[in-house]
């Protein structure tokens, strides 16, 4: 692959990279055609990192397919699919991890304690293999798009970070590979998550600034359903990922949900801009 990515670069052509679990559908293909867009040749991912998950996680159960995959790729133009397995990532002896320190210990990582470590890790392995001019990330994993934002700039990697829109269900649902874990009841229940944001969304576009109420009315919401166990519903600041307590106007928030839909975590957001 890095001999690939440099016969390409020494061409003049710019590499757009879109890293992935696998188990695509229209959110990673979105990814792919911003890609396409934006450079000459356009490589995917495919690798279930290990590291990012912790020990009482769905490692061995999430869901993979690689035929599939290889094919939506190849129907959407994908010049290259990257799909290496775990001894070529992490070979034996590997003891090298990369940490982004403040906002990674906040929501999904004082939750998931390991979990942005194996992020930053593996997608700074990847950036030094494929060496993209561009890559693309959902904004559905918000937090997990900041972290690599602030990794990029620190660490001065030499490339443009993409974040692109939610690409939702046409009733709401964020994509995610993790839905096909979802029973046809749990499919429904799982609305819950962007019932209440859009209903948080709501208030604030009516003009509520206390960020407390906004928040009560919005896990009322969650706490409606008896499958869902909410882990947060939180308004954080764009940039620094930190919780706040009243919005200000000019500025932009994430509003943020995790719930848990039977024994399937799933997170959602909806960004503001006041």
């Amino acid at each position: 692959m890095q001999e690939i990515s440099n016969e390409i670069i020494i061409s003049g052509k710019s590499i757009g990279f879109v890293p992935t679990m696998g188990f695509l559908h229209e959110g990673h293909l979105s990814l792919v055609k911003a890609s396409k867009s934006e450079n000459d040749i356009t490589i995917v991912s495919i690798f279930v990192n290990p590291t990012q998950f912790g020990p009482n996680e769905d490692l061995s159960k999430y869901p993979r397919d690689f035929n599939r995959d290889e094919s939506l790729l190849s129907e959407n133009g994908v010049d290259y699919i990257f799909y290496p397995n775990v001894d070529e990532i992490y070979p034996n002896g590997f003891q090298t991890y990369v940490v982004q320190e403040k906002i990674s210990s906040l929501l999904e990582g004082a939750i998931r304690p390991v979990h942005f470590r194996g992020v930053t890790t593996i997608v700074s392995i990847l950036f030094n293999i494929v060496k993209p001019r561009r890559a693309y990330f959902g904004q559905k994993d918000a937090q997990q798009c900041a972290v690599l934002k602030r990794m990029v700039t620190d660490l001065c990697f030499d490339l443009e970070m993409h974040i692109c829109p939610i690409v939702r269900e046409p009733d709401g649902l964020a994509m995610s590979s993790r839905n096909v874990y979802l029973s046809l009841q749990e499919r429904m229940d799982a609305l819950v998550l962007s019932r209440s944001l859009n209903t948080a969304a709501g208030i604030i576009k009516s003009g509520e600034r206390d960020c407390a109420k906004i928040k009560s009315e919005a896990m009322s919401i969650l706490t409606q359903v008896p499958s869902a166990s909410p882990d947060y519903f939180e308004i954080v600041d764009f940039d620094t990922f930190e919780t706040v307590t009243t919005l200000n106007s000019k500025k932009s928030y994430f509003l943020l949900t995790a719930c848990k839909i039977g024994k399937t975590r799933l997170i959602d957001n909806q960004l503001i801009h006041l």
